[in-house]
């Protein structure tokens, strides 16, 4: 953390900290708990002795995470290794000043939320960015873990999204290659590429595209991109990056209650709008390359580089050193290893079967091109091009045969489909439409669906 920062963070504690001054010194209440974690981070070395004696006598397993919380943060090393003796007494693991360890083994025992727990979140955080301090509001249900919630190391919006971005047509984007990766959607006609080497530095776009409201969610670290009409029961949704993750995977924030939001499910998890049935509607993506996308829609529009903002916008550029290896840059509770960390996977989450999620290898895929499959009974094809895109559909009581890798796919009876954006349509008239799926890395998409049923 910038020394800046540190010395904003331990002004704003002890500022708080004098405001909210102990009523009763005898009695040690929850509220006293939480401001001697806090203590740790902005007082004096009598001050910090005291707090650290507090949390030692009435250590319970509730303080793991804050404990957690105020090692990551502090630069003070007294503090962080009087609290790794306390852990370790108390605890009994044995993981020392492995961080990563302690979450882990934290995340898969039973959530021990104290009572102050949100309170200390919101009251730590919302010294980094004021803003922070209404996601923890947890007056209403939370839908995951708060100790799960963890800090990117960016404000709000740190990591900008490009709101109703300059695009430009195909023939005037001089600047990409054919083999270029780009995410490519359509709506209502509307074809719009928006390329990797972008899209990477600011992890979400929000526009209009064939007349409806939409945000492309774009979590570099999962290798997810998921585009969600942004509209619900009349209410428009305008989303943000929020700066925080949840089993390595952004969490999107709103607009106008703060909700924290999760990306894979497109619902609200944390605030006031938890419980409320809101679940955005999803819209197809497919992953492939810009020379690929260019000739199926001519037509179509891309990103301009002229962005608003300084980046280096070269191929490969936006995080190279984490997409070269198999590493993972934030912790999750488990790792299934029948993949690696970031293979491919082709995903699909279906609005009417949300707890039956499914995962194909890419890498099957590109030796499968044409794979039939089928979800709590809903039978469905996915198609892969020679540039590797993948693209579901449903198919009922169709079986495909064969697949020419552009638009042409032939079913078992001889009969010829015409495969677009939207839909396979057969000579005969009949259409089979589009499913909503995408692309993300296998660690990513498992630690949100643990129970996802994997093809490989």
């Amino acid at each position: 953390m910038p020394a800046n920062r540190t010395l904003v963070i331990a002004f704003g504690i002890v500022l708080m900290l004098a405001a909210t001054a102990v009523h009763s010194r005898a009695e040690i209440t929850d509220r006293a708990v939480t401001r001697a974690f806090l203590t740790l981070l902005a007082g004096d070395a009598s001050d910090t002795a005291r707090a650290t004696e507090l949390i030692e006598t009435h250590w319970e397993p509730s303080f793991l995470p804050m404990a957690l919380e105020t090692i990551r943060l502090t630069r003070n090393a007294e503090v962080s290794g009087a609290l790794v003796r306390i852990m370790e007494r108390e605890g009994g693991a044995g993981l020392g000043r492995d961080l990563d360890a302690w979450q882990r083994e934290m995340w898969n025992a039973p959530e021990a939320r104290h009572p102050r727990y949100a309170a200390f979140k919101s009251a730590l955080y919302s010294l980094i960015d004021p803003r922070f301090s209404a996601y923890f509001d947890t007056a209403g249900e939370t839908l995951i873990r708060l100790d799960e919630i963890v800090w990117g190391g960016v404000r709000q919006d740190g990591i900008p999204p490009l709101r109703d971005p300059a695009m430009l047509a195909a023939q005037d984007a001089g600047y990409l290659e054919d083999d270029h990766i780009v995410f490519g959607i359509s709506v209502n006609g509307d074809a719009r590429a928006y390329p990797k080497r972008i899209l990477a530095w600011h992890e979400m776009f929000v526009d209009t595209v064939g007349g409806v409201p939409v945000a492309g969610v774009y979590c570099t670290l999962c290798g997810t991109v998921i585009l969600y009409r942004t509209e619900h029961d009349g209410v428009h949704h305008r989303l943000g990056t929020s700066g925080f993750l949840y089993r390595s995977n952004k969490l999107m924030y709103d607009l106008a209650t703060q909700s924290l939001w999760s990306t894979m499910r497109g619902t609200p998890v944390v605030g006031p709008l938890v419980g409320k049935g809101i679940v955005l509607e999803r819209g197809s993506v497919v992953t492939t390359t810009w020379g690929e996308w260019r000739r199926r829609h001519p037509g179509t529009r891309v990103l301009s580089l002229d962005t608003g903002y300084m980046r280096d916008y070269a191929e490969g550029a936006a995080y190279r050193d984490y997409f070269a290896t198999d590493a993972l840059m934030f912790q999750v509770p488990v790792l299934d290893r029948r993949l690696k960390n970031k293979d491919e996977v082709f995903t699909l989450l279906l609005a009417r079967h949300p707890e039956a999620p499914l995962a194909i290898a890419a890498a099957f895929l590109a030796a499968n091109p044409v794979h039939h499959d089928a979800i709590e009974g809903t039978a469905l094809v996915v198609l892969t091009d020679p540039s590797g895109a993948n693209r579901a559909y449903a198919s009922e009581d169709v079986t495909f045969a064969r697949y020419d890798g552009d638009r042409r796919v032939e079913d078992e009876t001889g009969t010829i489909w015409t495969m677009d954006e939207y839909a396979l349509t057969a000579e005969d008239g009949r259409v089979l439409h589009r499913i909503p799926a995408q692309r993300a890395f296998w660690f990513g998409w498992y630690a949100a669906f643990p129970n996802t049923r994997l093809v490989r």
